[in-house]
Formats: structure tokens, sequence, C-alpha cells
């Protein structure tokens, strides 16, 4: 089955969307790369891991966290999501799960339903 990624972060209405792609398939883990704020207010019904990230680092430090963080965890089909966060968020997460030797490919919603980008 396939894992999802989802970056949880800034951008008005992207929770709501990465709250519906959640429950969108039946993912084999859900991954939600967050700042701390985020962590500390997201909740959801599907089980979710948080993958710690500070958004006000650099780039490449965020790579490294989230490598640390999904070492070994990753099935080779991966879904990511870039919805939500910022530019550097969104290079680091796809770095890092290309870095993890993840098949990826990039999801969205539409119509309320998971699309492939």
């Amino acid at each position: 089955m396939t894992d999802l990624i989802a970056c949880l972060s800034t951008g008005k209405g992207t929770w709501l969307e990465v709250s519906k792609l959640m429950k969108s398939a039946d993912w084999s883990h859900i991954y939600l790369i967050a700042p701390k704020f985020s962590m500390e207010k997201f909740t959801h019904d599907k089980k979710f891991e948080f993958v710690e990230i500070n958004p006000d680092g650099e780039t490449e430090d965020m790579k490294k966290a989230i490598v640390e963080q999904l070492k070994n965890k990753l099935d080779i089909d991966t879904a990511i999501s870039i919805a939500s966060g910022s530019g550097k968020e969104h290079m680091a997460v796809i770095s890092a799960a290309m870095s993890l030797g993840a098949g990826i490919r990039l999801v969205s919603l539409k119509n309320n339903y998971m699309a492939e980008i």
C-alpha cells in the first residue's frame, strides 16, 4: 500500500485539505511534516505520526530532520501533498523522500477525492 506524507504548516484552508486527503484513501502510514505549532493544534480520527521541523531553519536542516525521523519507515510507494507549507518545506520533504529511496507521486484533492498530479 501507499504511505502519505503531507506538509501541515501555513496557508489558509490547507489544514482542511490535508484532513480530507487523509480520509480519502486507506494509507499504510500517514506522516505529517509540521512545526511545533501545528503539532500542538492538529488532531484527526485517522492514525498518523508527526515529523517535526523548524520552518524558520535552513532547507537542508529541515531535510535532515525529516530523514532522521522517517529513516526505515517509508514504503516504496509514497504519496506527497504539498498543499500546505512553504517552498522551503516542500523542497525539504521531496528531497528527503527521494534520499530515503521512496518512489514519490504528488497528490491533492479534486472533488473531495485524492488525485495524482
